[in-house]
């Protein structure tokens, strides 16, 4: 190891290479997100890269897991971004670090905060003042973290890339760029390396590069290597060829087709570029799980949201399990380095829990005291999540229906303003669901006064393909034949905060409310044969909801929707030798009798037959 004083980590435009202590260098780097990634699974993840042979892993830091809100940080736990990198160091990686503050990664909101949309004026990703403000000020909380990692500091952090694909956002504001360029170095220095990554297509390169920042650009193993390296050579006539994000698979949308690629093309494509001398970064080596609401979403003429597994077929599964593109890749990674020494850790264990029964414990409109413990809003209009400072999860809107409606009358709204479920109920009876860019209107009969509540349910903020801020919420009101409703009550919910507290675990039972479909709480548990390992829950003839265990939010299911059929329970959130507890909030309506089946491996695909359980 140099000492610090000789540490250095730069461009080489004369050999078209980067050069680490002088050295000519290029790296082979994968992708895994802390944030996706249970803690305590950190290490073993981490020891699997580099015992395929990475010499680096490439990183993003989503600005909004911490800072919750304006000015409160979280560094603790699974947050604690320091820890994570240190623990690169101790196995020997170099790291590529991504700290936006925009980040994309199919992470909610692009990993930007909802809270910036308390200002619904703001103009995200540009020169806006206030945007501006708000990014500045988490830059100095969190890049005085990365400073002392930096590799010319004795770290191992080799460079730091600025924003994320830029050039697909219409903004194309250089000013924006020439601002975080200039805070970047006031907060890094002056010898650290910082990049930009983009897509080969001329019109986003021209928007998303800036001088004083080395253009790097990202394809997967269905391009011409030549080709998409030409594009990078447009740009950057010299220095070292990088592809920033090679893809390994791809993400999965619900209600689409489950996603894979093959192993022997992107090891080709891997090896291809090698070949050239190129360095390059697989985009996913490990992918893991979109836990709690932290999956974001699509745009491409319609809102798609992204599935609670990010497995994305990657060389490590879900569970962090090496698959067979593993080995193809540490076979071609072979063939250009020499691979560490000592076997490749096995698949973590898995377990089959088995059937585990439930029970329902309440309807939702009957525990409002609990999940509002502050009482609703009163206001005239609807008013969206981000009006009432709500950033995930679920409100529950509450109106009258204004007169008699002995006949059919059609109670809906314009398209695109349900963002981005919402659950119908007419006195306490469910009627239906509204969707963003589905259903937008039900039919209803019922007398003047009946209690109309509506359950909007946040799927995730789009973090990538629009041009738009995406609020959540009932983005206008509703109406019955054409006529809005008025005087609404908004009870924005604090589902996980109470789960946190132990309910509904430690309150007393409520008086069921029988088989009504609709949303309610389900409880129960289960106990471990003495070790918790880790499972996967399925949740057969359920149809869409949100899953907890000892108060640990895994995620959203949606078997109805698909493809995803079982959720990822990693063992480090069980308990050994006292019962896990359970808890399901079900969207529309549960099976009778309530089960769940816990399985020793993932169904990613929607199969017909219940009896197949298939990983593909």
């Amino acid at each position: 190891q140099a000492s610090p004083a000789e540490r250095s980590f730069q461009l080489d435009y004369e050999e078209n290479c980067f050069r680490k202590d002088g050295v000519p260098f290029r790296y082979i780097s994968g992708s895994i997100h802390y944030a996706r990634v249970p803690r305590p699974a950190w290490r073993d993840r981490l020891l699997k890269m580099y015992m395929s042979g990475l010499s680096a892993v490439q990183v993003y830091v989503p600005w909004n897991y911490h800072e919750p809100l304006p000015g409160v940080y979280d560094f603790a736990g699974d947050r604690d971004v320091e820890a994570f990198l240190d623990l690169t160091a101790e196995l020997g990686l170099l790291v590529i670090l991504r700290p936006g503050p925009y980040i994309c990664a199919e992470w909610e909101m692009g990993g930007l905060p909802a809270w910036l949309l308390w200002n619904p004026d703001i103009v995200l990703r540009s020169s806006d003042p206030a945007y501006l403000a708000a990014v500045d000020s988490w830059l100095h909380v969190l890049l005085p973290k990365v400073k002392p990692r930096l590799y010319q500091h004795g770290g191992n952090i080799i460079s730091v890339q600025v924003e994320n694909e830029y050039g697909s956002y219409y903004a194309c504001d250089y000013g924006y760029l020439r601002h975080l360029l200039g805070s970047f170095r006031a907060l890094l220095g002056s010898e650290v390396l910082l990049f930009t990554t983009d897509s080969t297509r001329a019109e986003e390169l021209r928007c998303g590069t800036l001088q004083g920042l080395y253009a790097t650009v990202d394809f997967g193993p269905g391009s011409n290597v030549t080709e998409a390296f030409g594009a990078q050579r447009r740009v950057e006539p010299k220095g070292p060829l990088v592809n920033s994000e090679y893809y390994t698979g791809w993400l999965d949308y619900w209600g689409g087709a489950h996603a894979s690629s093959s192993s022997a093309q992107v090891a080709r494509g891997l090896e291809d570029m090698l070949q050239l001398g190129a360095s390059v970064n697989m985009y996913m080596f490990h992918g893991g799980t979109n836990f709690a609401y932290w999956s974001g979403a699509d745009f491409k003429d319609q809102y798609k949201p992204v599935t609670t597994s990010y497995d994305y077929d990657a060389p490590l599964s879900e569970a962090g399990d090496p698959t067979e593109k593993l080995f193809a890749i540490r076979t071609v990674i072979s063939k250009f380095q020499p691979l560490p020494v000592g076997p490749m850790p096995p698949a973590t264990p898995k377990y089959a829990y088995g059937w585990v029964a439930l029970r329902k414990y309440a309807d939702l409109l009957d525990v409002l005291d609990v999940l509002c413990p502050s009482g609703p809003i009163q206001s005239p209009f609807p008013l969206t999540f981000e009006a009432i400072k709500q950033a995930h999860g679920f409100v529950v809107y509450r109106t009258q229906l204004p007169r008699d409606v002995p006949h059919p009358a059609v109670l809906g709204t314009a398209p695109h303003s349900v963002c981005d479920r919402g659950y119908v109920m007419l006195r306490k009876e469910y009627q239906g669901t509204l969707e963003r860019d589905g259903q937008t209107a039900l039919r209803v009969t019922g007398s003047a006064r009946d209690t109309l509540d509506v359950l909007l349910e946040n799927m995730g903020r789009i973090s990538f393909g629009a041009n738009v801020s995406d609020f959540k919420g009932l983005l206008r009101n509703l109406s019955l034949d054409s006529s809005p409703f008025s005087n609404w009550l908004i009870y924005p919910l604090g589902i996980d905060t109470a789960i946190r507290q132990g309910w509904p675990h430690a309150a007393l039972p409520k008086p069921s409310s029988g088989a009504r479909a609709g949303p309610a709480f389900y409880t129960g548990t289960f106990e471990t044969p003495g070790i918790a390992w880790d499972t996967f829950v399925k949740f057969p003839g359920w149809s869409k909801g949100q899953l907890w265990i000892n108060g640990f939010n895994l995620g959203r299911y949606w078997p109805r929707r698909g493809p995803q059929q079982t959720l990822f329970v990693p063992g480090s959130v069980l308990h050994v030798g006292r019962p896990n507890n359970i808890t399901v909030l079900e969207l529309e309506g549960a099976p009778s009798p309530p089960l769940l089946l816990f399985l020793d491996q993932p169904l990613f695909n929607r199969t017909l037959s219940h009896s197949a359980v298939a990983t593909e």
